[in-house]
């Protein structure tokens, strides 16, 4: 049984690239079970598979695809082999259009290694070709590849201080809890409970530039923003052209084309004019109190032509600033030849930005869920040795 074995470690590590949390205890469960089925019939082990390792509904649709493209790509990997005998299944990697990949090991005997991946640009399979490929390039095909991946990637935008006190490891004596337990001692005060600030999850907020210099884009860009909102709850998304448009509730339906319809239709100046300016003073008179109060992460993503007041643009940037925690200017012209942040527009903008970055390809996309990662883990420790 050490084949099945061997197979089993490495679609257990395919399904966990899908998003399926796949406990060794499960694994060794299904192992156990797959002695009692014929593990030549592909229903058999599937419908085995499946009452063990799925735990919820919203799991079935991409365990399905992940089964069929492992059986497919390896010709039944579950069937135990005597030593010595040729294999059947083709060396290489499963391909799943989430573009997750997984190593099958190559020699008899050798032991797949069981690691989670160091970071969010080992999830894209290069095999595919998208991965560095521009969005304004993409195929419908490769759209939908490359929306199943973005669905993959985690959100971590750091925690927040609250001001509300629980108790925990902090600095300060919680003198409340202190004395209503020194009524047991009789009064005295035998040990001294503390207490820190509370920490939350810091929200999100997307700007999203859909102006006509932008349409090569947009759609790509919304698959995104749908994506990061299924995984990262406290999102707030707008669009902007010539106005300002808020499309949160329009993000949360389930299906992404469902979705799409709906922001079309909600969206009345698409691939329009671009006045950055007075679509960051729009949102700033309408929402800034509802979003901004939180210390949100804001990511404006945008090409920089615009066509407004570049002062405007620029006072409304260190507003932007001023309220959030970081603010970030997502560019998908940055990385194409000849290109310099020159116009002026930009030139107002950026002095009032703490990060520009690429959002060209699925690698910039999967650079910047690391980027969000190390501002979260910093944040953290920030505000874990910090009470007062």
């Amino acid at each position: 049984m050490s084949r099945l074995t061997d197979h089993l470690l490495v679609f257990g590590r395919l399904l966990r690239r899908v998003g399926i949390e796949v406990p060794v205890g499960s694994m060794l469960d299904l192992l156990a079970a797959l002695t009692h089925v014929d593990l030549g019939v592909r229903d058999e082990v599937f419908h085995t598979c499946r009452a063990v390792l799925v735990t919820r509904h919203d799991q079935l649709a991409p365990f399905a695809v992940a089964f069929d493209a492992f059986w497919r790509d390896y010709g039944n990997p579950f069937a135990s082999q005597a030593p010595g005998r040729p294999r059947e299944d083709r060396p290489g990697t499963a391909q799943v259009p989430s573009t997750a990949a997984v190593q099958a090991p190559e020699e008899e005997g050798e032991t797949a290694r069981d690691e989670e991946p160091s970071g969010a640009l080992q999830t894209w399979s290069e095999q595919g070709g998208i991965a560095t490929k521009d969005f304004a390039e993409f195929t419908p095909e490769e759209i939908t590849r490359a929306r199943l991946a973005l669905e993959q990637l985690d959100w971590l935008p750091g925690l927040r201080r609250t001001r509300r006190w629980v108790p925990g490891q902090g600095r300060r004596i919680d003198l409340r809890r202190a004395l209503a337990r020194s009524l047991r001692t009789g009064g005295d005060l035998v040990t001294l409970p503390r207490r820190h600030r509370r920490l939350r999850p810091r929200p999100l907020v997307l700007l999203c530039d859909i102006s006509g210099s932008m349409e090569r884009y947009s759609r790509m860009l919304l698959h995104f923003a749908h994506g990061m909102g299924r995984r990262h709850r406290r999102l707030e998304a707008f669009v902007f052209s010539t106005g300002l448009t808020r499309i949160t509730r329009e993000l949360r339906i389930r299906r992404i084309d469902d979705a799409v319809a709906a922001v079309s239709r909600a969206v009345p100046d698409w691939s329009g004019g671009t006045r950055i300016g007075s679509a960051l003073q729009q949102f700033h008179q309408r929402w800034s109190r509802r979003v901004l109060h939180q210390g949100p992460v804001v990511l404006l993503i945008s090409d920089g032509w615009d066509r407004g007041d570049p002062s405007v643009l620029g006072d409304q940037m260190a507003r932007l600033q001023r309220s959030s925690h970081r603010l970030i200017w997502l560019n998908p012209l940055i990385g194409t030849m000849d290109y310099a942040p020159l116009t002026r527009g930009l030139q107002a903008a950026l002095p009032f930005v703490d990060d520009f970055l690429p959002a060209r390809t699925l690698t910039d996309l999967g650079a910047l869920a690391i980027h969000l990662a190390r501002v979260h883990a910093s944040a953290r420790r920030r505000d874990l040795h910090s009470d007062f």
